[in-house]
């Protein structure tokens, strides 16, 4: 778990410190009084506006092991390039209408370079047994060869440290067809036994969607999931008599606005 906070810390340094290189170098030869008017002027007319999006990245059936699920993991902002407020929620229920876990964040984001974005704010768990409030600090953002990254570290109102990390890629089959591979880590600090949650790498999710976009606003998947309990999550799981691993086939749609 440390290794993974110090690696977020030095992709958060990383980034800002790039960020900051860029926009210097042109003081070195221009007044920065005047370099500081001519970079607002240019956010006004070149993305300076406020713009919103929303986006509901998966919302799928999966076949689960006997026990069907619904998921959602959607997410949005409203802002300028540079600052927005970031709206996340994701979650499972149980197609008989239980409702299996779900969380929903509220986050400010602050542009640290052309790629990345720094987020904080809270995040609010709900379901069985999952009513926690955490507070946030992540990035999230394009890494080099286009690999979409969003990474968080979790700390909630019971002094638990959790860390989350996502990373997406998405291969274009032609220009309507594309399949996106997705690897999903979660991390904890402690041992949490009331949730279920061992020490270290808790949990791994990994999977691939084949969507067609018949707008680019709408394009239904189909694919597969492979989900895994890890460690102390993976003996806990046992002891409740569940089997800590899982392949799902999974079918759904991906919508924006």
């Amino acid at each position: 778990m440390k290794g993974v906070l110090c690696f977020l810390a030095a992709a958060v340094s990383s980034v800002a410190a790039s960020a900051a290189r860029a926009q210097t170098a042109a003081d070195a030869y221009y007044d920065p009084a005047e370099m500081a008017k001519a970079r607002h002027m240019l956010r006004m007319h070149h993305g300076g506006g406020t713009t919103y999006f929303l986006e509901a990245e998966r919302l799928e059936y999966q076949s689960g092991d006997g026990d069907p699920l619904f998921l959602w993991d959607a997410q949005g902002w409203y802002g300028t390039d540079r600052d927005k407020l970031w709206l996340k929620s994701e979650g499972e229920a149980l197609f008989d209408g239980g409702l299996e876990h779900g969380e929903a964040q509220a986050l400010y984001s602050r542009a640290i370079g052309g790629y990345f974005d720094l987020q904080g704010g809270v995040r609010r768990d709900f379901g069985k047994g999952m009513s926690r409030t955490h507070a946030v600090i992540g990035v999230q953002g394009l890494a080099p060869y286009l690999f979409e990254i969003d990474a968080a570290v979790f700390v909630s109102g019971h002094g638990d440290v959790t860390a989350r990390v996502e990373i997406e890629y998405e291969l274009l089959l032609t220009q309507r067809l594309i399949l996106q591979p997705r690897a999903e880590l979660e991390f904890a600090a402690q041992e949490i036994a009331e949730l279920g949650v061992g020490a270290g790498l808790s949990s791994a999710t990994v999977g691939a969607r084949l969507r067609y976009e018949i707008k680019r606003e709408f394009a239904p998947y189909v694919g597969v999931s492979w989900s895994r309990d890890v460690g102390g999550s993976a003996d806990f799981a046992r002891a409740a008599g569940e089997n800590p691993a899982a392949v799902s086939l999974v079918a759904g749609v991906r919508l924006w606005f």
